[in-house]
């Protein structure tokens, strides 16, 4: 591997404090720009023929699964199957630029901790286990089996295997997602917090509430065949680019599209395909028919009040609107919703979404007008404290419909991370079903710890409290992505140890316990070669949709273990040999065909996994719903359900905020410090407010404001020194990026029921800052 360490091109000293430049947000997205700036990095990072190599066996049926979203994949796919978010998280991991053992000698932890997250990823990858001794400010290079002892010392060492703490990344494989939950259960807790607690938990309950099941009701194919597509909370253009085709084939197929959002997002608006010439150098496809620049929080609102129009439409017109047969045989809860939606105030309704009737009339008569429709939504829902009930108010007015398990219809929450839907099938959540405990009792020969563990808010809690005393985390970046980061940092700082299994630094190593340990391990876009030969991978995606992932290059150094392997290993140093059931530890790491043999016998959907998965393309898991309109819910049948409308009042001359990512971002890995289809340059701390907001506050676009968050237990959390820019966002709404807003959210500032971190609708007051310009 090439040592560039000292060769970095920064433009700056690391710290991500430099000013931003501001232009005219973008009125589309993709184009040529796409293909340069998915280019770009790619080949500064890997070079043409790794590059060659790497971008067209993305997402490719024998080739590996992109790490940057879990948007699927179609039946048909072109030669370049990728993004330019997508070619940047691949450059991003499969870099030749390797952190060298020097590193740690000449950077200590608390000067480490001045630097960007940018600064820490474009350090190169990790090739070496490292240890952070206590009392010490420096990590130190370390063997992989001491690395494994002190693991293992600290956790026998625990008076309480629930005084630990296992999270997973949804980046996390299948076959070692699997292997972790049963390490972490063979130690005796279901400690297993993961990022899904901080993005689509609110989705999982809610769907599992109403339909039985919390995954998404439909396929890839489903859009060229919907009539209407409802984009709700959602960034296609930036956070799922791949979703833009499907989008554009959907139009040309006839559908017509409404987008719910607060921002005006490029993606939204219009899409030139780069892999077309209309896209090159045409006008593109024009995406939304109508965009609804929603208040933050109204989107409950909004979606009352449209069943409530589809309600008053079948009254009218008795037995002509609604799909009474689907209802009466399949659905409970009519009436009652009925009921309560007759009492709607649309006085309340227009205060709460910020829109005009007749813009809530237009969505309706389209609904109406549509036989087939989809509503698909991401973080901009999931995230308020009213989230889930909003989210059963999209079921409601699927259900209403007929528009759940028929073609071209349905429920599709988009996840971000490319196998959080997996891990969570693979037992990555705290409170697994008593079935799959019993399924792993019966496989393995142990009794699973029954009582609930903690999730990712709790863990945080657990931590401040002295209750959580080792923090090991396999993949990800908890100390950012989480709210309320003085509280987060501090809790990390109390445990005795914290161990991350990473491939590139990161703030959370920076953060650290008494001792601490960084792990490195494989990309997925490495080849991964064990004692039987080579491995592959799975994962499944936002539709149900599993499939192989294979490495192309290999390892950034031959050093690096898999994260099957540092599974095996660690259970193998912590686990008792003569201790719960009879798990084959050692053969997991030589041959992960063995784990698979084990998940197709604890989980029935799995059967005969490994034939299944290596057919081209995969397989689809079982759905009910939207296979046979079978709803495993206690009473056999989707629920509509009654949601008390809540409209969040903002006082004079204060703002309601949301937190979003930048076009250059995936999570909290930052690849540049642009974001080009809003037109910022350079720098991150901006906060976007409507002009109209400006005036009336007395600022001035340009100005360095502080942004003050208000709260009941009347804690002055503040962020300092952000440039106000002047942005098309709905009045009285503002938007800042996460993490660096994410100190203004309490850490019991959560979603009513999932306990996700309530990022948006957070009530703001913007006071000149004292630094200059």
């Amino acid at each position: 591997m090439r040592d560039r360490h000292s060769k970095r091109g920064m433009t700056d000293n690391g710290s991500g404090q430099q000013p931003a430049a501001v232009d005219k947000p973008k009125a589309w997205a993709a184009g040529i720009p796409g293909v340069t700036h998915a280019l770009g990095p790619a080949l500064t990072q890997m070079g043409v023929g790794r590059s060659l190599k790497m971008l067209t066996s993305m997402n490719q049926k024998d080739g590996f699964d992109c790490m940057s979203c879990a948007w699927p994949d179609p039946e048909h796919r072109k030669t370049l199957e990728f993004c330019e978010n997508g070619a940047k998280a691949v450059s991003w991991e499969a870099t030749r630029l390797t952190v060298p053992t020097r590193f740690w000698a000449e950077n200590s932890i608390t000067d480490l901790l001045e630097k960007s997250e940018y600064w820490l990823g474009m350090q190169g990858r990790l090739v070496e286990p490292v240890y952070k001794p206590a009392g010490s400010d420096h990590y130190e290079p370390i063997s992989w089996e001491e690395a494994f002892q002190v693991t293992a010392t600290k956790l026998r060492g625990l008076e309480s295997p629930n005084q630990a703490a296992f999270y997973t990344s949804g980046r996390t494989s299948n076959e070692a997602a699997f292997a972790y939950q049963l390490f972490v259960r063979a130690f005796g807790t279901n400690n297993l917090p993961d990022c899904s607690n901080m993005c689509h938990e609110s989705t999982s309950l809610a769907m599992a509430q109403t339909i039985g099941i919390g995954k998404s009701t439909v396929g890839y194919d489903d859009f060229a065949q919907a009539d209407l597509i409802i984009i709700m909370g959602q960034n296609p253009g930036s956070n799922h680019p791949r979703m833009l085709t499907a989008l554009e084939e959907a139009k040309e197929a006839g559908a017509q599209i409404v987008a719910v959002n607060p921002l005006i997002e490029a993606g939204l608006r219009r899409y030139k395909n780069p892999q077309r010439v209309k896209g090159l150098i045409g006008h593109g496809t024009s995406i939304a028919d109508q965009y609804l620049q929603i208040r933050l929080g109204g989107d409950m609102a909004l979606l009352q009040a449209i069943s409530k129009r589809v309600l008053d439409a079948d009254d009218a017109n008795p037995g002509t609107v609604l799909d009474h047969d689907f209802l009466n045989d399949h659905c409970s809860g009519l009436a009652e919703l009925r009921a309560h939606l007759a009492l709607l105030d649309e006085r309340a309704v227009l205060a709460a979404t910020g829109l005009d009737a007749s813009a809530i009339n237009e969505l309706a008569d389209r609904y109406l007008a549509a036989d087939k429709v989809i509503i698909t939504w991401a973080m901009g829902l999931t995230q308020h404290k009213k989230a889930v009930p909003t989210i059963r108010e999209i079921i409601n007015l699927l259900l209403l419909r007929g528009n759940i398990g028929k073609p071209g219809a349905g429920a599709s929450p988009i996840r971000g991370h490319s196998n959080v839907q997996g891990d969570r099938t693979m037992g990555i959540w705290e409170k697994m079903p008593p079935q799959f405990l019993d399924a792993l009792q019966r496989e393995f020969g142990f009794d699973p710890p029954r009582e609930h563990g903690i999730d990712s808010v709790g863990a945080i809690r657990g931590m401040r409290d002295g209750k959580i005393k080792v923090w090991i985390a396999l993949g990800g970046n908890l100390v950012a992505a989480i709210s309320d980061t003085a509280v987060a940092e501090a809790a990390l700082r109390r445990t005795a140890l914290t161990v991350q299994i990473s491939t590139k630094l990161n703030r959370s190593h920076l953060v650290v316990g008494e001792e601490a340990l960084i792990l490195p391990t494989l990309g997925r876009t490495e080849i991964d070669v064990q004692a039987t030969g080579p491995q592959f991978v799975t994962v499944e995606d936002t539709v149900c949709a599993v499939h192989a992932s294979g490495g192309r290059v290999a390892p950034a150094s031959p050093t690096l273990l898999s994260e099957v392997a540092i599974v095996s290993r660690l259970a193998r140093a912590a686990l008792p040999a003569d201790g719960p059931g009879s798990i084959d530890w050692a053969g997991f790491e030589r041959d992960y065909a063995l784990i698979r043999d084990h998940i197709a016998h604890v989980l029935p959907q799995f059967a005969d996994f490994n034939r299944r998965v290596r057919e081209p393309g995969g397989f689809v898991l079982a759905h009910g719903p939207r296979d046979s309109r079978t709803f495993p819910t206690p009473t056999g049948k989707a629920l509509l359900t009654i949601n008390e409308l809540e409209h969040l009042e903002c006082p004079p001359g204060r703002l309601l905020l949301q937190t979003v990512r930048s076009h250059d971002q995936f999570n909290t890995t930052i690849y540049s410090p642009n974001d080009r289809y809003r037109g910022i340059t350079g720098g991150r701390m901006v906060i976007f407010v409507n002009s109209d907001d400006l005036a009336d506050l007395g600022i001035a676009d340009g100005d360095l404001v502080d942004v003050h968050s208000e709260f009941a237990d009347g804690v002055d959390r503040v962020v300092r020194g952000f440039r106000a820019v002047d942005f098309p966002t709905a009045r009285g709404c503002a938007a800042a990026y996460f993490p660096e807003a994410n100190p203004l959210v309490p850490l019991d500032s959560v979603a009513e029921g999932s306990n996700t971190p309530a990022s948006k609708s957070i009530l703001i007051r913007l006071e000149r800052s004292a630094r200059t310009r």
